[in-house]
């Protein structure tokens, strides 16, 4: 944790981004904000509706702490990497220009403690807690406005989180689980299990832009709950968060790897790059449906289509050359390699005889959607896309280790879904910060604000307003 003392000294700082960098240039946030940068995340979120609704839950009650500025703490508190909510008021109550920012003019009007920890109770239950999500709905549908890619290739993974049970155990949850005992087993291509996570707490599901590292949609379940059950619910949220028809893919591991799945993903026109799971037990391949003994074509459990040499004595196999997928018919096209690619087949005169571009096959797709996705798990453009999955992953950290999702100082599953919210806001928030600054241009580092930013920054009091 830094010392943020010395925030009023550097009021007039910015962030300076070079042109080069990505639009989305995380490496560029400031270990140290600015008080500048600070007000403008402040201003950038769209947290009006919420405010609004804290209000009027509050009624005429006791206004000592205005709402205004317990939510400004606990923004502030994951804005700053603070440890605890004690920290940042801690912070808040040492530096004045940082107090000032949230509402709170005097060192004695800040709150305590006890009055966060009743704000987190009241900010964690409905409509409040669906409100934290519209607003990183809010900031997402803004920027992908803007930008014509965000959205359109995703990444999905899941990753446990830390928690703390309820002080009381007959204490009101609003319809939301105590976090409860994880593990997650990763095995080898024996199915052997080679290393073991264990945590306590809950599981969070994300959806992200593979090159942007933008969260786009997110859930909160218990840990026993499979990652490839709560797909549906993160791409329909991630729809409603981005223009009609952006999804063109999703990455994710071998959890998301079952027909419910591929027949979802099949159905909204995305597709999937997912790595299969190892089921066959003692088969190496399996004749392609459609093909007799006699056929020299057969598919192994990745989807992988091949055809047997069957002149040379022991038969040789080779892969057959991808052609294409064909939406239409919904087929996959694969071609005679030795043809394609110009080499000589012992089997060429039988498998190609009168055909000039040699042997054609076209699989069904219908015939195992698993096995045979639009992009088939043999081709680099597979293998490209299911490299950059890692982009989750590196989220996935900054959630948990740059702003402390995973810190398992909350108690009880109210306050923890308010701060996991929170999180994902403050996530959002900087995104957006990042996307309209201005870039550091030129030998003389002149800076200037690109098309995209401009058109972040013309609509920022809109946003705002939610």
């Amino acid at each position: 944790m830094y010392n943020a003392c010395d925030l009023v000294s550097v009021e007039e700082q910015v962030m300076r981004i070079a042109m080069t960098k990505p639009l989305f240039a995380w490496e560029c946030l400031e270990d140290h904000p600015s008080l500048r940068t600070i007000r403008r995340f402040l201003e950038a979120i769209p947290d009006g509706k919420l405010l609004d609704s804290l209000r009027r839950h509050r009624g005429r009650g006791r206004d000592d702490y205005p709402v205004e500025s317990l939510w400004g703490v606990v923004a502030l508190t994951v804005l700053l990497r603070h440890p605890s909510l004690e920290a940042c008021l801690g912070e808040l109550r040492r530096n004045e220009g940082l107090r000032r920012l949230i509402g709170i003019e005097t060192e004695s009007q800040a709150p305590n403690a006890w009055n966060i920890s009743r704000f987190l109770e009241v900010l964690g239950r409905e409509p409040h807690r669906g409100l934290l999500r519209e607003m990183l709905g809010t900031i997402v549908r803004r920027m992908g406005g803007a930008i014509g890619d965000l959205g359109r290739d995703l990444a999905g993974d899941a990753t446990g989180l830390s928690a703390r049970v309820s002080r009381t155990v007959d204490g009101e949850t609003d319809g939301l689980s105590e976090p409860s005992g994880g593990r997650k087993e990763y095995t080898d291509e024996s199915g052997q299990v080679v290393r073991a996570v264990e945590w306590f707490g809950y599981k969070l599901h994300l959806l992200v832009d593979r090159k942007h590292e933008v969260a786009l949609a997110y859930q909160v379940t218990a840990p026993g709950v499979a990652d490839a059950a709560m797909i549906p619910a993160l791409v329909e949220e991630a729809e409603g968060n981005l223009p009609a028809g952006r999804i063109r893919s999703l990455a994710y591991d071998k959890a998301a790897d079952d027909e419910k799945t591929h027949e979802y993903l099949d159905g909204k026109r995305i597709r999937p790059v997912i790595e299969n799971r190892s089921l066959w037990k003692g088969e190496r391949e399996r004749m392609l449906p459609g093909h007799d003994g006699r056929s020299n074509v057969v598919y192994d459990e990745a989807g992988t289509v091949y055809c047997y040499d069957k002149v040379s004595d022991p038969p040789v196999r080779h892969k057959m050359a991808y052609i294409g997928h064909e939406p239409k018919r919904r087929t996959l096209k694969y071609r005679c390699p030795a043809a394609h690619q110009g080499w000589r087949c012992p089997s060429g005169k039988r498998c190609n005889a009168g055909k000039k571009y040699g042997m054609t096959v076209r699989v069904k797709r219908q015939i195992d959607l698993r096995r045979f996705p639009p992009i088939p798990r043999a081709t680099k453009q597979f293998g490209r896309l299911y490299k950059e999955r890692t982009s989750v992953e590196r989220v996935n950290a900054r959630l948990k280790v740059f702003w402390g999702a995973d810190d398992g100082n909350i108690t009880g599953p109210t306050r923890f879904h308010a701060y996991v919210g929170t999180v994902m806001v403050v996530h959002a928030g900087l995104a957006l910060l990042l996307a309209a600054t201005a870039r550091k241009d030129g030998p003389l580092g002149q800076m200037r604000l690109s098309p995209i930013a401009k058109a972040l920054g013309e609509k920022s009091a809109q946003l705002k307003a939610g």
